[in-house]
């Protein structure tokens, strides 16, 4: 639970209070919250008007929690936090799919462990395979590199389809791409 308290608490800080950016495909948000995915929650008041506390719910139930994060959060803190930021942005099944990627090509020709099927689910297998990786590689030092570059990928291919996000990327890069 500690490591979903830092992530919460990283997450706010980027994702700040209230925006209504146009370019921003998301429309009203804040704390990072887009007004669908408030509504989808039962929140019936005006996004300015969105607090923290509902704000915290959604992102432990609906990012953190669907992604096994507390305890991934056991084997790496650092791929839990890596994991839970992508997933605030691109959705837990992109989230996902980088890891299960990640794994399959660090995985020496499936002498670890079975290569994961890419399917986006977080599950016993995934966690399975990341539990086996940093047990052979004693870290999660590279995964989490790996990681972190493709969702740096993901955000130049977004800019490059829709010249909207031009207006995000740099930013995109300056916080969230370490």
């Amino acid at each position: 639970m500690i490591a979903f308290e830092k992530a919460f608490k990283d997450v706010v800080m980027l994702e700040g209070g209230y925006v209504d950016n146009p370019y921003d495909s998301g429309g009203k948000t804040k704390y990072g919250i887009t007004e669908e995915v408030a509504r989808k929650h039962h929140y019936k008041g005006g996004m300015k008007d969105f607090t923290k506390p509902f704000a915290k719910h959604i992102y432990k139930v609906d990012y953190w929690d669907p992604l096994y994060l507390d305890e991934v959060a056991t084997v790496s803190r650092d791929v839990a936090l890596e994991l839970f930021d992508s997933c605030v942005n691109m959705g837990p099944d992109r989230a996902t799919d980088f890891l299960q990627r990640s794994l399959n090509v660090l995985n020496v020709r499936e002498r670890v462990y079975d290569d994961l099927t890419l399917d986006g689910v977080m599950g016993p297998a995934t966690l399975g395979a990341l539990r086996k990786h940093v047990e052979h590689r004693g870290s999660a030092e590279v995964l989490y590199k790996m990681l972190n570059v493709l969702q740096g990928a993901f955000y130049v291919n977004l800019a490059e389809r829709r010249e909207k996000d031009e207006t995000f990327i740099y930013g995109w890069f300056k916080h969230r791409v370490k």
